[in-house]
């Protein structure tokens, strides 16, 4: 007869996953609740990007650890997760930024020439400011890391939404869902735009900064180039500042963001909903001035919700209360499976880690 699952874990994205599976390794059973789509909610999309550059060295040190994860996992589960081609980011921040990565060590990392920009960043217009390769970086092919977790996983990710958690002041927690009620050991929740609301109904407030995101994807003119690397814009020369891209398989697409968001009003909805059209012409027409390699006119739309905190937009953190654990935070695909190793050990009564705690802020800039 199968175990009891031990841990509830409370969404199904990639960090959900993560977690469920890290808690695999270690031989204790989770069940992972989730009202839709595996990877389909703040994790949908085909493609993100594996970059170490960050402003806080300690999440560079987080980052270098997980990319060591993810390539574990890869050769396990036998799908390829994070392309090989790399990271060029461009812009006043590659100076700072490539320092801290050198300090790192063990991160293979160098300023390009614009000859190096072109062979690795082919679709991209001639560009002759700051420039720097992560070699080790890469894209994240999303789509195989969310079906081979959730098929490792097999029936422990079951469809129920929870509607609210809390302590039994027994040691064990109870989770009420709309199919169930049933008690755990412990519980980790990253259910993205509904972390918060369920911390509430335990007592926390979290900083939590809920918006909305638009990505769009753009066909490659003629054949796929053989090589491309993910692009993190930071210079402005295009027209802005704080734009990221990545391909996606086969490299005849390529997605393309900007780092700007809809404000999203506590009830879910927007301040300005015609902000949302005005991101989508911004992205199209930086694709026409920066990147000549693509076809202008969109392939596909990504809408989705995001959750910052508000010291950075890498920031992540962990709360913490009777044997609960909420995870919040931006960007954090990459991070999944090292930070979902850090909620595993966790849940099993290890301690969390303490640069984890709200109060380190990791991700602020030092």
């Amino acid at each position: 007869m199968d175990r009891a699952p031990e841990v509830a874990v409370v969404g199904a994205g990639i960090v959900g996953l993560c977690t469920a599976y890290a808690l695999a390794e270690r031989g204790t059973r989770a069940r992972v609740y989730e009202s839709g789509v595996p990877g389909h909610g703040q994790s949908s999309g085909q493609s993100r990007i594996f970059r170490h550059a960050h402003d806080d060295a300690r999440l560079v040190e987080f980052t270098r650890q997980g990319r060591a994860v993810w390539d574990e996992w890869a050769d396990r589960l036998g799908a390829e997760m994070i392309s090989q081609d790399g990271v060029v980011a461009l812009g006043a921040p590659v100076p700072d930024r490539l320092r801290i990565l050198q300090d790192a060590g063990g991160i293979p990392v160098q300023t390009v020439d614009s000859a190096e920009l072109h062979a690795r960043m082919p679709l991209l217009a001639e560009y002759r400011g700051p420039a720097m390769l992560d070699e080790g970086g890469g894209a994240i092919r999303t789509r195989a890391a969310v079906e081979s977790l959730a098929d490792a996983l097999g029936d422990s990710v079951v469809t129920d939404e929870v509607i609210s958690l809390h302590s039994t002041g027994r040691g064990t927690v109870e989770v009420l869902s709309a199919a169930g009620r049933e008690e755990y050991a412990a519980a980790v929740v990253c259910a993205g735009p509904g972390t918060a609301g369920l911390a509430r109904n335990v007592g926390l407030s979290l900083p939590v900064r809920p918006a909305a995101h638009v990505r769009l994807t753009f066909q490659v003119r003629g054949a796929a180039p053989e090589r491309v690397a993910c692009l993190q814009d930071s210079s402005g020369d295009f027209g802005e500042v704080g734009v990221y891209a990545a391909p996606y398989p086969g490299n005849a697409r390529y997605a393309v963001g900007l780092s700007q968001t809809v404000e999203v009003r506590e009830d879910g909805s927007f301040a300005d909903p015609e902000e949302l059209v005005a991101l989508n012409d911004r992205a199209r027409a930086y694709v026409s001035r920066a990147l000549p390699g693509l076809d202008p006119e969109p392939v596909e739309y990504l809408h989705c919700w995001v959750t910052s905190l508000p010291w950075s937009e890498d920031g992540m953190a962990v709360w913490e209360a009777d044997r609960i654990f909420f995870t919040a935070g931006h960007n954090l695909f990459k991070q999944a499976p090292r930070l979902g190793r850090a909620l595993a050990g966790a849940a099993m009564a290890e301690g969390l880690e303490e640069n984890l705690r709200p109060t380190a802020e990791l991700g602020k800039p030092r």
